[in-house]
């Protein structure tokens, strides 16, 4: 495989090495055996004395050298002509070290075998003639840091591709510079390089002299240097890099199949009790068990941390399979056959879970986790549309909602008829907010319809016996009753063709409702529906094809269908289009199109909720409102419909209304009164969310007095769900109280999770050895993590750990790159210790400065005035802005809370 060398060592203002190393350099290379042409007769034969001793010298002096493709040639053949050509490069690559500013320069331009346009052999972007004395008078003058880049092929490589004249080579770097200056961290209209290029007969290669014009921009560090290189070898071996590439992604598609194979191969064993993996079967069933109680969008991505741990553990226990294991292990070699192109030594390989690049294994094991422990919900808004007649046949006579019930007769022909009385029944379940529901009059006009043979009562009888609906929870008396749905909707259907009844029959097998769970068989009665061009039916079909449940997985198809079904009317098609085009699953994002579709949707909703008085789509208007989806962002409307969606029930809705009312400044105590109720009952029925904004509320007072014990007795319920930041509540309150074992253990949870907070917490418990042991080798891997997920105060607290040295080895260079990030993020300490790393004064100038730094902001936080106990009441634009700060700083939406129902 080809493979690039790239150095870039750099001159500091002033910088050299001592007389008499550049004198024994200097005059080995004057009096060495063979100075202008050594005798091809002796240059196979063993290195002199002489010359092991001025190679060891070398390595000594300049361990890099051990990188040079002339130390592999030495290493496998150590003759005389070997050890000629290691010297002789080492010195040149290192004659930055040995000479003058302005003699390197003059010596890469002059220097034999520099392929020269002129006098000299030095150029830049440019096509205007460089006058060498005033670049050379340029560099050894100039204040700030130089860098000397230096890249070199093999002899077959740079012809084969080639590379092997200065013209080619000023092409490339004219158009790579942008990417060496970015790098290096140089505004592009300060950069200036130069470059000479030395056609050696072995290992051609080029000499780059690089720095800003102001003299004070550039800062280049390991992670740099490793971009730099990586993406000099890309642009170089293109054309071998090309098929390596093809070969990846075949392997990387074949892995992911193999993968998918084992894990159905499993869950199909799981099924017959043939199990033979106690591992997985445990982890599948928990994580199915997790993503039935999980809101929002099942992937990988958008769970939380506990949820991941289960699939990457799923992803360990596949890993196992031989098959996966060859997949990915040819995969593997493949990946570093790349790597090896620009990396000397090449990364320790990482388990499957953790490498970034099959994140689609990781949706696959949720997917299959959805498909095994799905139960979906009985009835769907969207269930509730009355067909036209033409879907029931003609309409029958019906009798007025008050009459007496008919006769009941033990066979009543089935029908599917939105009567009267069925529509009054369905109305007095969910109410309209002007007249409060009768769920006991309802019940008995659901009977009266459901004994005259109408499935769609026969369903909604189990619906209300399987939720407790006005009654309580009856299990088989839903099973009887789902049953005889099921019957009667077949048997509609078996009289004639009826679209509706299709569907519904369609959307009991994809639940799998009285009958084992089949998306290939509900897929089949959604395509009879569909083909009769009914939207429900389309919008369930595009559901199936777009997870692949039950047919082969298709996103133009389900995109086909979204459309069709919106286009008859769907509301909930022309969200999944909004979410399609704003995510571009499919197809290319559009935004434009998936505002439009949004709009849409929001349009549609409001059509069915005055149709149906449905609470989830009532919550789900005032999500939209909420969030300015599909509307203007109306925080007054979007309360208004949590508000009829709490009087219903919906514990989303009254989640959303009481962090609105306890964030309003408006607030009457009634309101504050029957935010703390909703909470507390969400508590009680445990919502980790709640609990956790229960404990807040406890823990820093409002519509309360503070009380602490009842903080950590509702942050200790959610943590005991498993609620990371809950965890790190708990530390946070027993560091204050003194109790650091206790913090640490609580910390440590979190950390565990991948807390970013409890981590920097942790990292700086245990830095400090403050009622803990203290371990600063702990400490750097929690602040490293920490660090990682964009924590600037860990990364912060790394730069001063690198920089200072006192706890472990200094390193300016890690110092420099955590500080940056930090600094990026606003950190103002980061950014003085960014700006003052060189001075002369050091280290102890810094840490007294950064004192005076944090001691005069104790003052300015002492002076001011004390905010109010309890709730923040502040203008909402301004609320926004914070919020949308603490997001940029790292922190997620409202201190960790729950959103609700996320309608992604």
């Amino acid at each position: 495989m080809p493979r690039i060398i790239f150095k870039c060592p750099y001159l500091k203002p002033g910088q050299h090495r001592s007389a008499a190393h550049r004198g024994n350099y200097v005059r080995y290379v004057a009096t060495r055996e063979g100075v202008d042409r050594l005798d091809p007769g002796k240059a196979a034969l063993p290195a002199t004395e002489r010359q092991k001793e001025m190679v060891s010298q070398l390595l000594r002096d300049f361990p890099l050298c051990r990188g040079l493709f002339e130390y592999e040639d030495y290493l496998v053949s150590p003759t005389r002509g070997n050890a000629t050509e290691f010297i002789t490069r080492a010195i040149e690559d290192n004659a930055d070290s040995l000479a003058k500013r302005e003699n390197y320069v003059d010596y890469i331009a002059k220097r034999p075998r520099a392929e020269r346009t002129g006098s000299h052999g030095l150029f830049t972007g440019a096509d205007d003639p460089l006058i060498l004395s005033q670049v050379a008078e340029a560099v050894a003058n100039h204040p700030g840091n130089v860098w000397l880049p230096i890249i070199s092929l093999r002899r077959e490589d740079a012809a084969r591709l080639g590379y092997d004249s200065a013209a080619r080579w000023k092409d490339l770097l004219t158009s790579y510079a942008p990417q060496i200056a970015e790098a290096m961290k140089i505004p592009l209209s300060q950069f200036r390089w130069y470059a000479a290029f030395h056609d050696e007969s072995h290992h051609p290669h080029i000499h780059m002299v690089c720095y800003s014009a102001d003299g004070k921009s550039g800062f280049l560090d390991k992670e740099g240097i490793a971009k730099i290189k990586s993406g000099l070898a890309k642009e170089i071996f293109h054309q071998d890099l090309t098929e390596i590439y093809r070969r990846q992604t075949q392997q990387r598609d074949a892995l992911t199949q193999e993968t998918q194979d084992a894990l159905r191969q499993l869950i199909d064993q799981m099924r017959t009790g043939t199990m033979t993996n106690p591992n997985i079967e445990r982890l599948m069933l928990d994580l199915a068990e997790r993503l039935r109680n999980t809101s929002g969008k099942k992937q990988y991505g958008y769970l939380k941390a506990p949820v991941k741990s289960i699939v990457d553990g799923i992803v360990d226990e596949l890993e196992k399979d031989p098959r996966v294991a060859a997949a990915y292990e040819l995969w593997y070699q493949t990946r570093e056959e790349v790597l090896r192109t620009y990396k000397d030594d090449l990364p320790e390989r990482l388990p499957l879970s953790r490498q970034k690049e099959f994140k689609r294994i990781k949706n696959i094991v949720i997917e299959e986790a959805v498909r095994l422990g799905q139960e979906a919900a009985v009835l769907s808004p969207e269930d509730a549309e009355e067909p036209s007649h033409s879907d029931n046949g003609p309409a029958p006579e019906e009798p007025a909602p008050d009459s007496e019930p008919p006769e009941a007769q033990d066979e009543a022909p089935p029908t599917v008829v939105w009567s009267r009385r069925y529509k009054e029944a369905r109305r007095l379940l969910t109410s309209d907010h002007k007249v409060p529901p009768d769920f006991e009059k309802a019940h008995l006009l659901l009977l009266e319809e459901a004994q005259s043979g109408n499935a769609l009562a026969m369903f909604d009888l189990g619906k209300v016996c399987a939720d407790g609906i006005g009654q309580d929870v009856d299990n088989r008396q839903s099973q009887v009753w789902y049953a005889k749905a099921l019957a009667a909707f077949q048997a509609v259907e078996q009289e004639q063709p009826n679209r509706y009844a299709e569907y519904r029959i369609g959307k009991m097998f994809a639940a799998g409702i009285e009958t084992e769970q089949d998306y290939g068989s509900a897929a089949l009665w959604f395509e009879k529906s569909a083909a009769q061009n009914y939207a429900s039916a389309q919008y369930s079909l595009a559901k199936l094809y777009r997870e692949g449940w039950g047919v082969k997985q298709n996103y133009k198809t389900a995109l086909q269908l979204y459309e069709q079904a919106a286009a008859g009317g769907s509301p909930y098609a022309a969200w999944e289009l909004g979410r399609v085009y704003r995510d571009g699953v499919g197809t290319t994002p559009d935004e434009w199109l998936s505002a439009r579709y949004f709009a849409v949707a929001f349009r549609g909703f409001q059509v069915l909720e005055a149709q149906s008085h449905d609470d989830m789509i009532q919550y789900r208007l005032g999500w939209m409102l909420l969030h300015g989806v599909g509307s203007e962002h109306d925080e007054a409307a979007a309360r208004r419909w949590f508000e009829k969606a709490a009087a219903h029930g919906n514990e989303n809705a009254q989640y959303q209304l009481a962090k609105l009312i306890l964030n309003s400044a408006g607030s009457t105590p009634e309101e504050l009164s029957q935010a703390m109720e909703w909470l507390t009952k969400l508590a009680e029925a445990g919502s980790q969310y709640a609990q956790y904004a229960l404990g807040k509320l406890y823990r820093d007072g409002g519509p309360m007095e503070r009380n602490t014990v009842q903080a950590v007795i509702w942050f200790s319920q959610a943590a005991e769900q498993g609620y990371e930041y809950a965890m790190y509540a708990l530390g946070k309150l027993n560091l204050e109280a003194g109790n650091a074992s206790s913090a640490r253990r609580w910390f440590e949870k979190a950390a565990n999770l991948g807390n970013q907070f409890a981590q920097y917490q942790l990292g700086k418990l245990l830095l400090q050895g403050d009622g803990v042991s203290k371990d600063v080798e702990e400490a750097v891997r929690q602040f490293t993590a920490s660090a990682e997920q964009g924590n600037q105060f860990a990364q912060y607290a790394l730069g001063k750990l690198y920089l200072l040295g006192k706890d472990i080895p200094q390193d300016k260079d890690a110092a420099a790159r955590w500080f940056t990030l930090a600094a990026e993020q606003g950190n103002e300490y980061a950014q003085y210790f960014l700006n003052h790393m060189n001075d002369s004064q050091g280290p102890p100038l810094l840490t007294s400065a950064t004192r005076l730094l944090h001691h005069m902001s104790r003052i300015f936080r002492d002076e001011a005035p004390p905010s109010l106990p309890g709730i923040n009441f502040v203008d909402s634009k301004l609320r926004r802005k914070i919020r949308e700060k603490k997001i940029a700083m790292g922190h997620k939406p409202d201190d960790h809370e729950n959103q609700g129902i996320a309608m992604r």
